[in-house]
């Protein structure tokens, strides 16, 4: 549906409207156009606290962008900025900057101890005014996890709460702000984050935390076509997420493999034939399904490389309204089909070397929702599984999730007005997301290059004013 709020506040009439009322103001999302878009352009300006240990990386990473890259000076505070490259420019930082900025890139690793935090001040302070629209923030700490140290782990720490506070403040403009905690000596593992968080994929994914790994590999990939050879498994492909997800690995590179029940048979057809993937049938809560899908793959492939868990229902009643089969079906598909699926494909070492499997979770699984025990209760159990799985995967397989929030869909478009208006006002981009959202962030976990990337949940969801 529509979102008839959002044109009309961008209009001059209604624009004016809204900031004289104090009403939200959205702004149109840059999202990709194209395979071969560049993943940052303009002006960048990364910086990095002392012994800052991924600089090196995030100067080479944005050194072959096609970004005008500086690096900030004149702080003793961030002296080690310097360590981004010679393709970085040097700048002053003062109040008399002109320049307006398409990304903010700090380098945080280094912080040892509550004091070392002034570096956060002394390289946002003077910058955060100059980001420009749909602009992107990015710092890079250490896991705290990691840290065997408390001052050191309450300063790696501090950057949750500094990071989703600059994404509430930019989220007028469109901009987002995210953070990844890398592990010691992860830094080459950071280059596909790094360039998904700053790139157009990434527009409605805001106030995140993401842990990237070390891997046994780093790959080189072709950034146009990073899934070029793969097999991938979707489920509850045949409209809205599932089919942009489809569609959106399909543009990667691979072959995809979707997923649907009978009844939707024809839409899910319609959606495989103009991605040149392959249909199957089936009811994920049969008790044959598993081994129903393992066939499959297997005859027609010889195995399977992405797994993406999409097919989801809601069965919606207050608890002790809720007739019992509703509690059953919506376990059922939406969290037990997941773990049997996963069981049949790896006993049967189906799943290959450096495979992916993506779960969706959702908003609902992490903040409650009303009228939503069961489907709260089975997203949630869907992050619990994978958190747990992300431990026992081998041969380079990782598994993480997604919660989106507020997306339009037929679902979401069937909602009361109030409640549809309240959903995609309540977060820092106020307005709700699309399909190709959430499927732009599956394909980065996907990417042969995020191996790092493991046990994770993002939230896809512009930053929702609920839950965490």
């Amino acid at each position: 549906m529509s979102d008839i709020y959002f044109k009309l506040v961008n209009t001059p009439v209604g624009k004016t409207a809204a900031q004289s009322l104090g009403l939200p103001s959205p702004v149109p999302l840059n999202r990709l156009k194209r395979a071969d878009q560049a993943f940052i352009e303009g002006k960048v300006l990364v910086g990095a606290g002392i012994g800052g240990r991924a600089i090196a990386t995030i100067g080479g990473v944005l050194g072959a962008s096609a970004a005008t890259l500086y690096h900030a000076s004149g702080k003793a505070s961030l002296e080690d900025s310097s360590k981004a490259g010679n393709k970085a420019q040097a700048l002053e930082l003062g109040s008399d900057i002109e320049t307006k900025f398409s990304a903010l890139v700090f380098d945080a690793s280094g912080l040892k101890g509550p004091e070392d935090l002034r570096a956060l001040y002394d390289f946002f302070h003077p910058t955060i005014k100059k980001l420009g629209a749909n602009a992107r923030v990015v710092i890079v700490g250490q896991d705290p996890a990691t840290c065997r140290k408390a001052p050191q782990a309450a300063a790696q720490q501090a950057l949750e709460g500094f990071t989703r506070s600059i994404g509430k403040e930019i989220g007028k403009k469109g901009a987002t702000a995210n953070l990844l905690w890398m592990a010691p000596n992860a830094e080459k593992q950071l280059e596909s984050s790094l360039r998904f968080f700053l790139s157009a994929r990434s527009a409605y994914v805001s106030g995140q935390v993401v842990r990237v790994g070390k891997s046994a590999s780093t790959p080189t990939i072709n950034p146009v076509a990073p899934l070029t050879g793969k097999v991938a498994l979707v489920t509850g492909a045949s409209r809205g997420i599932g089919a942009s997800i489809a569609e959106t690995l399909a543009r990667d590179g691979a072959t995809v493999v979707g997923l649907d029940i009978e009844p939707a048979m024809a839409d899910l057809e319609n959606v495989m034939r103009a991605i040149k993937g392959k249909a199957l049938s089936c009811d994920i809560t049969a008790q044959d399904a598993p081994v129903k899908i393992a066939d499959f793959v297997e005859n027609h492939f010889g195995g399977v490389d992405l797994v993406i868990h999409n097919a989801g229902i809601t069965r919606d009643k207050t608890l002790g309204n809720m007739p019992e089969h509703f509690w059953d079906i919506t376990i059922a598909v939406n969290l037990t089909a997941e773990e049997h699926i996963n069981d049949e494909l790896m006993s049967r070492e189906l799943l290959r070397e450096d495979g992916r499997i993506v779960c969706i979770s959702s908003i609902s699984g992490i903040a409650g929702n009303f009228g939503q025990s069961n489907y709260s209760a089975a997203k949630s159990g869907v992050i619990g599984y994978v958190e747990a799985m992300a431990k026992q995967v081998k041969n380079g397989i990782t598994i993480n999730a997604v919660a989106p929030g507020f997306i339009e869909t037929q679902m979401t478009a069937a909602m009361p007005l109030t409640l549809r208006e309240v959903g995609r006002r309540m977060n820092s981009l106020s307005q709700g997301g699309q399909p190709v959202d959430v499927a732009e962030t599956i394909a980065w976990y996907c990417s042969p290059a995020s191996g790092g990337v493991n046990g994770n949940v993002v939230r896809v969801c512009g930053q929702s004013l609920i839950g965490r």
